[in-house]
């Protein structure tokens, strides 16, 4: 069922298209480096595949601009946290994965969003998410933008830890980057 609801959201944001994939399988990596069990293992996987879940309710237009967003079009799409949260909750077996898909754009420092969220009050697995889904999004070619070159990347994990990621999944990203793992 969950990489049919992939697919669907593949063909609506094209951007999308190997993105959860990339979030998915370096949560996993980070996730093995903090000894998850292999059951939290596999729903770190489902979570990185489904964070966002919640485009699918997104206007496609406005997913797939190309110039910048009016403060309207990035309203809408910041809500799409909490509609990833509405189509996971109504299944019992994905209620844990739903929290963590509507956690995932908050932020170490509480600036995030949906609910302004600070330090260890975001559940890990959204710590994970977070540092996985910035890092896919820099080093590869967005809608709106060219990738960054890894260089560039690493600084911003670097500058960015503390404040936008948790210091201690900026760490361990880190190790696995200059290990060649993602």
């Amino acid at each position: 069922m969950i990489f049919s609801i992939i697919n669907i959201l593949e063909i609506h944001d094209r951007y999308t298209r190997g993105h959860s994939e990339n979030v998915a399988s370096i949560s996993v990596e980070i996730a093995k480096r903090l000894d998850f069990s292999s059951e939290d293992i596999k729903m770190v996987y489902f979570t990185g595949l489904v964070h966002d879940i919640g485009k699918i309710l997104v206007d496609k237009n406005i997913l797939n601009k190309t110039t910048r967003l009016t403060d309207e079009e990035f309203a809408e799409i910041k809500k799409h946290s909490t509609w990833g949260y509405q189509l996971l909750s109504h299944s019992k077996d994905l209620e844990e994965i739903a929290i963590y898909t509507y956690c995932h754009h908050e932020r170490w420092d509480g600036l995030g969003y949906p609910q302004r969220l600070k330090g260890d009050k975001i559940p890990l697995v959204s710590q994970i998410i977070c540092v996985a889904d910035a890092w896919d999004s820099m080093v590869n070619d967005r809608v709106y933008r060219q990738k960054l070159s890894r260089k560039v990347a690493i600084k911003e994990l670097k500058d960015n830890k503390g404040k936008q990621f948790a210091p201690q999944i900026v760490d361990i990203a880190l190790e696995l980057i200059a290990e060649g793992e993602f």
